[in-house]
């Protein structure tokens, strides 16, 4: 898993406000349908920005708690968060939720689970935790909807599978089914959200992409600091020639807690 040290929080705080991932944001938030008094968990919680957006719907009434194992995103969080009563930050593991049962009225984690090698403690975790009939939204990617244009295909190719390292489970909206069902979870719906981008913009996910593929690559020893630096170049020269492609396709999956695991 990424670590999430202070240079990698501030390029994901720039990335998670520009338009791509705003986007995704709000596909999330959409299907988890957060109203007013709602007692919400968002595991994962990273920088806090959808937790500050589910806040301000559920109102005083209601409660967002936000959990992460990063202290380094948590207290970009709790920046954020300042002064919101309504609110909580933890630091945990995602398997062991320091709650009670039945907790929490709905929950929703974003891009967490493809990093997540045993899933489903967590999902029986989110089981105990969530009312009954709570919702569950959880929303991640399916890598091999990845198309990434370069005239260099072998090079690409390369730092691709370099990234492929960094996560538990590339497939994971195809996994996701089976998982819900067997802990006690209906699955409701499953939604596609593709970006596509054919500018390299400087708040896109593209460019969030190269920076973070480009540091991972030279810090796990991959590649040297010379090659990465070559990789990410040519995208920057792709973008000014007019020939930039990129396109990726994040999932929506809703469920129901319904049984016992």
């Amino acid at each position: 898993m990424l670590q999430f040290d202070q240079e990698t929080t501030r390029v994901l705080e720039d990335a998670y406000q520009g338009a791509d991932i705003s986007r995704r944001r709000r596909a999330n938030f959409d299907a988890l349908q957060p109203q007013p008094g709602d007692r919400i968990l968002d595991l994962g919680c990273g920088n806090g920005l959808l937790t500050l957006e589910l806040a301000r719907t559920v109102g005083p009434a209601g409660h967002v708690t936000g959990l992460d194992a990063s202290p380094d995103m948590l207290a970009a969080a709790r920046q954020r968060l300042q002064g919101r009563a309504n609110t909580t930050l933890t630091e945990s593991d995602a398997a062991r939720l320091p709650f009670e049962p039945e907790s929490f009225d709905k929950a929703v984690s974003v891009q967490v689970f493809e990093y997540i090698t045993s899933r489903r403690p967590v999902l029986r975790a989110l089981h105990q935790v969530l009312k009954p009939g709570g919702r569950l939204v959880i929303g991640d990617i399916h890598w091999d909807t990845l198309a990434w244009h370069s005239d260099n295909a072998a090079r690409m190719q390369r730092f691709l599978e370099i990234w492929d390292a960094h996560m538990a489970e590339r497939a994971m909206p195809a996994r996701l089914p089976e998982e819900l069902r067997d802990c006690g979870f209906a699955r409701e719906a499953l939604h596609p959200l593709t970006i596509c981008d054919t500018s390299l913009r400087p708040d896109g996910l593209a460019m969030m992409m190269i920076r973070l593929i480009r540091a991972y690559a030279v810090e796990i020893g991959a590649t040297d600091a010379d090659d990465a630096a070559a990789w990410a170049q040519e995208q920057e020269e792709l973008a000014q020639e007019g020939r930039f492609f990129f396109s990726l396709t994040h999932f929506v999956c809703t469920a129901r807690k319904t049984r016992l695991p």
